[in-house]
């Protein structure tokens, strides 16, 4: 079989500084001829540590993507979950990827019951004939950065923290859905985005940030969280205001970025207190990096 692989191996769900490591030492391989290659899971059938995940399938791929990586192999959980680990090797690695490099994190686990681990990804690779390379951590003031550690910073707020260990700004994606249209009317029209099931839901309250529409990037304030002022029960979501756009973005996927917080999510005694409120987060939010 020709178009042999070089596969990167993890979870890969926020696709962070550490993440990017091991897909740069699959990109790398393709001076050797091999397809830069990915095997991770689909993040919503996927078990985490705590928080849940950080990207829902469509932005972890495109960040992937844009690490150099042509293929990607994205399987459901359960798939493979109940494979030994020379199952994982042989079906997955060898007969699925055509693996001729392999490159992992030195805390990658695999197998029925993650009873594998780099020790035994290497007895594969001399079996089934792929090479293993072992990427070093990445650290940060002499800390491992994790997705655990990224996704305790998205709960507390710590936007600006969070973003330098993912490399790049958070992202909040979807189609944009349809709501009250509250802000209409207070001349303060938001877009709409949901967080998928279960999904890290960063901490309540109001962000900076920026989106690109139509090749132009915007400033915005997005609100994080359930509307307390309105009310009624719902679940958290994002509500973005794009600074000077004026436009229908109903239906679109809209990619939005968190750079700065401003303050925690509060109920305010009425709509107009709101009102001014959402003035002053925006005069915030222009002053702000």
């Amino acid at each position: 079989m020709d178009n042999k692989k070089a596969v990167a191996l993890g979870l890969f769900d926020g696709v962070h500084l550490g993440h990017r490591a091991v897909l740069s030492a699959a990109y790398e391989q393709s001076k050797n001829g091999l397809t830069a290659s990915a095997f991770t899971f689909v993040p919503e059938t996927a078990s985490y540590k705590s928080g849940g995940y950080i990207y829902g399938t469509k932005t972890k791929l495109r960040l992937i993507g844009e690490c150099g990586i042509k293929q990607t192999e994205l399987l459901t959980f359960t798939l493979v979950r109940g494979m030994s680990g020379e199952e994982f090797a042989e079906r997955i690695l060898c007969e699925r990827m055509n693996a001729a490099f392999v490159c992992c994190g030195s805390d990658f686990r695999f197998g029925k019951d993650a009873s594998c681990g780099v020790d035994e990804l290497r007895e594969f690779g001399e079996r089934y004939g792929f090479k293993v390379q072992v990427v070093e951590a990445v650290k940060q003031n002499g800390d491992v950065i994790s997705s655990s550690s990224i996704r305790r910073l998205l709960s507390e707020g710590s936007i600006e923290k969070a973003n330098e260990l993912l490399g790049r700004s958070y992202i909040i994606s979807g189609t944009v859905a349809d709501g009250n249209h509250i802000g209409r009317t207070i001349d303060f029209p938001t877009i709409n985005q949901n967080f998928g099931s279960g999904q890290l839901v960063p901490a309540y309250g109001v962000y900076s940030g920026r989106t690109c529409i139509d090749g132009i990037v915007y400033r915005t304030v997005t609100n994080i969280g359930v509307k307390p002022t309105i009310a009624g029960e719902r679940s958290p979501l994002a509500e973005t205001h794009i600074l000077g756009f004026s436009g229908d973005l109903y239906g679109r996927d809209i990619q939005s970025e968190l750079t700065g917080y401003i303050r925690p999510e509060r109920r305010f005694g009425s709509v107009e207190e709101l009102k001014q409120q959402i003035i002053r987060d925006i005069a915030a939010a222009e002053n702000m990096p």
